[in-house]
């Protein structure tokens, strides 16, 4: 396990390849900030909470976005899991940065349960009218990816079941947006706890292809 010095450092460089021009005084600030909301905290793991919005902000930052989206990243949690408020947020970091992250809050807090193909298409319409700006959407992805990445700390059920909402919601809206990289991970990942027999299966497959190549 990395160390939560050894993630800020690897966001850091990500901001500096994919985002040069990025405000790092700002992103700086959210970090102590976020870092001190979720001192107390600690992920499934037992590794420190703040762990998790450094790894989501350091995705954002390889997709591309900018500065108020990847301190959002950094604070996506604050408003859900700390004391932090809208109001604190943007007399700190700007309203926009504050709009990203309670609207990914409002998308955390949508309630997901097993449907019909056309409720799931119907779900992902509602995902992206609720966000009135793309960018929430394309943290709450980043954030998700790094879930589903860590997903071995969680009970079976909730892997399953995290599993089943990332194929239905996640991969399909990551491929809307173009994000192919990040679908196919998050179908891999998913596939590994839907049907491990049938994934294992695909491995072996492939590694008896590139041997005959």
């Amino acid at each position: 396990m990395q160390t939560k010095e050894e993630h800020y450092r690897s966001m850091i460089l990500a901001v500096q390849r994919y985002a040069p021009n990025a405000d790092m005084d700002l992103i700086e600030r959210a970090y102590r900030y976020a870092d001190g909301k979720h001192k107390d905290q600690l992920r499934k793991s037992g590794e420190p909470y703040i762990i998790h919005p450094l790894a989501v902000a350091e995705i954002v930052a390889e997709i591309g976005l900018d500065t108020d989206a990847i301190a959002a990243a950094l604070l996506h949690d604050c408003l859900e899991d700390t004391d932090a408020s809208f109001d604190e947020i943007t007399r700190l970091f700007g309203r926009t940065v504050a709009e990203l992250v309670e609207g990914v809050t409002k998308l955390t807090r949508v309630q997901y349960s097993t449907m019909e193909e056309q409720q799931m298409e119907n779900l992902r319409k509602m995902f992206m009218a609720m966000s009135k700006d793309i960018r929430v959407i394309l943290i709450k992805i980043s954030d998700r990816l790094h879930n589903m990445r860590t997903l071995e700390y969680q009970t079976p059920a909730k892997q399953v079941s995290k599993s089943m909402e990332t194929m239905e919601i996640y991969a399909p809206l990551a491929h809307r947006l173009g994000m192919q990289k990040i679908k196919w991970e998050l179908e891999d990942i998913s596939l590994q706890y839907l049907d491990p027999e049938g994934y294992q299966q695909i491995i072996d497959y492939l590694k008896k292809e590139r041997k005959v190549l």
